[in-house]
């Protein structure tokens, strides 16, 4: 039997780092689900009321890669009341080859959180506006501080709005963003402000209702959802979805039954249209943004092809650094 490597958070974080290298990866990924030869089964999903909680199982093999990752994903939202985050979680990779495990990445949902922010990234990049001079964020979670970091690197922007339910929140949200870039950022008190004066908008909430409106809307407006992954979560009115020039999401059968994408559908909207990919716009297959006055939006669930890719990339960021351990089966 083939040794497995034991990498731990620390040594993750240490290893990979959110940057141009990790945006990469994780575009590439989504350029490979457009060829049709990725194998991504559905989510396997599941809420636990009574905790608050939620757990949701990824994978996917990607043609070429050595190894396919499964990723296990638990998020339970009461556990700041004890002093716990509320994310947690590993990655296994597996050899492609041989089905033998070939480390395991105890990252404590560390590799998640920056691949999603790539993720977020990689949709600015080919659908927001070319010049972007204010962003807005609705969340003031580490998902809300990374995306924001994130879409700085391919849309370079001066100003940062930060909306919260909670003002405290959103403040220290936005004095983080202002160490981390550099830049101008402030929290306001109503959502539709850091909507109506921003060019790229990204919401980053576990809501249940819709917290971005359509009447918001405006010309040159990119939106990125990353926070409805679960059937009951909706962040976006249905009808936004309808006035945009266009949506796209990452996978149309996880969000028809996860993303926004169910919300419009159970709205009654959209029955007859099937949207882009964001990986076929990534490919030239689709076509992205037609002008700067253009109104997309973006609608990202999360998939396995992006769990496997920044697993992959970061055993082997491991590996020449030299760190983990190694036990023998």
């Amino acid at each position: 039997m083939a040794d497995i490597a034991i990498l731990t958070e620390v040594q993750l974080r240490q290893s990979v780092t959110l940057g141009p290298q990790v945006l990469s990866v994780v575009e590439e990924a989504f350029r490979l689900l457009a060829s049709g030869k990725v194998i991504m089964p559905p989510i396997l999903s599941m809420e636990i009321e009574e905790a608050n909680g939620e757990v949701d199982v990824k994978t996917a093999y990607l043609p070429g890669f050595d190894n396919f990752a499964i990723k296990v994903s638990p998020g339970f939202f009461d556990n700041p009341k004890l002093g716990l985050p509320s994310l947690n979680g590993l990655m296994i990779l597996f050899s492609a080859k041989t089905g033998l495990v070939t480390a395991l990445l105890l990252d404590n949902g560390y590799l998640t959180d920056i691949r999603t922010a790539a993720a977020g990234a990689v949709a600015a990049k080919y659908l927001a506006p070319k010049t972007v001079e204010t962003a807005g964020v609705l969340g003031t979670g580490v998902q809300a501080r990374l995306q924001i970091i994130a879409a700085h690197l391919v849309r370079p922007f001066g100003r940062v709005l930060v909306w919260g339910r909670d003002r405290a929140r959103a403040e220290a949200c936005a004095k983080d963003i202002a160490k981390a870039l550099n830049i101008k950022a402030q929290a306001v008190s109503e959502a539709a402000q850091a909507v109506r004066e921003a060019q790229l908008v990204v919401t980053t909430t576990s809501a249940r209702k819709p917290i971005l409106r359509a009447e918001w809307l405006h010309t040159g407006l990119h939106i990125t959802a990353m926070g409805s992954d679960q059937a009951g979560k909706n962040e976006i009115d249905p009808r936004a979805i309808m006035l945009a020039d266009l949506y796209a999401c990452d996978r149309v059968s996880q969000a028809a039954s996860l993303g926004e994408l169910r919300a419009a559908l159970t709205a009654g909207l959209m029955i007859n249209a099937t949207p882009p990919e964001l990986g076929s716009i990534i490919a030239g297959l689709s076509p992205g943004r037609t002008s700067e006055s253009a109104i997309t939006i973006c609608d990202l669930t999360g998939t396995g092809a992006q769990d496997t890719a920044i697993a992959s990339h970061a055993f082997a960021a491991a590996q020449q650094a030299s760190v983990g351990t190694m036990i023998k089966t």
